[in-house]
């Protein structure tokens, strides 16, 4: 799988299709694979490309402390290294703050914005949240129990009934190139400072805000409040699903998508 260097990072990243770019970024913890369920499906129509944040999959992980404006500068320093010059752009949770960056520092490169499951400011209740983890991923002496602990938090109730969750564990159990705890710590620090909420309306790319209506982690009214901010952002709620509805429901969320980029 191809790796570039770029912004004095070594960025992997995963590419498939042909036509019109999508560039898809990922939340905190998660390498390319979290978007497995969207990669070949939209893959029939664009060349979709998604990269691994610093620090995470096989991607490497500077020395120092680094922002949410960093990871977009990689995003960015990766299009231009391979040629992508405008893509709709998609991110998920700590990927959607990246992608709210990466589209006010580069506007041109973005076609279109979605952005899923995340945040325009980090208040007090999500920075809570968040020092929590950092704080209890570097106590913690069972990595399963870690990971359920910040899986209850990701995923719906469904998810947990139906017995789904074990399998999304598993998955991250059994991942070949596993984040570790200083890479997960010093990402997590990154997106404590996020904030754009002076700087969205400057954004003119179509916007959709989608969010699942049982989110924890980002709850409804941070959705609510970045369709506020984007002018002519559309705003879909997802019911029964949280965190991650393209994971929950992978085929109905792609529909979605590919409708609004139609």
């Amino acid at each position: 799988m191809p790796t570039v260097s770029a912004n004095g990072v070594d960025l992997h990243y995963v590419q498939e299709g042909t036509g019109d770019d999508v560039l898809l970024l990922c939340g905190l913890g998660d390498d390319w694979t979290a978007w497995e369920a969207q990669v070949g499906p939209l893959a029939e129509r664009y060349r979709v490309t998604v990269v691994d944040n610093r620090g995470v999959g096989l991607s490497s992980l500077p020395d120092g402390e680094f922002t949410v404006a960093d990871m977009a500068a990689d995003a960015i320093a990766l299009c231009d290294a391979i040629g992508i010059s405008s893509a709709h752009v998609m991110g998920f949770s700590m990927g959607g703050a990246i992608a709210q960056e990466l589209a006010i520092a580069r506007p041109d490169l973005v076609r279109s914005l979605v952005l899923v499951g995340t945040w325009a400011y980090s208040d007090r209740m999500f920075r809570n949240f968040i020092e929590s983890s950092i704080y209890f991923a570097g106590l913690a002496d069972d990595g399963e129990k870690f990971l359920m602990y910040f899986l209850g938090t990701t995923y719906s109730h469904a998810v947990w009934e139906d017995g789904r969750i074990d399998a999304f564990a598993r998955a991250f159990l059994d991942h070949p190139h596993p984040q570790d705890i200083e890479a997960f710590q010093r990402t997590a620090r990154a997106i404590l400072s996020h904030d754009t909420r002076d700087r969205l309306g400057a954004i003119a790319a179509p916007t959709l805000v989608v969010y699942g209506e049982e989110d924890i982690i980002c709850p409804p009214r941070h959705s609510r409040e970045i369709a506020s901010l984007i002018p002519g952002a559309r705003l879909v709620g997802v019911p029964e699903q949280a965190h991650q509805p393209f994971q929950e429901g992978p085929a109905a969320f792609n529909e979605l998508v590919l409708r609004f980029w139609g």
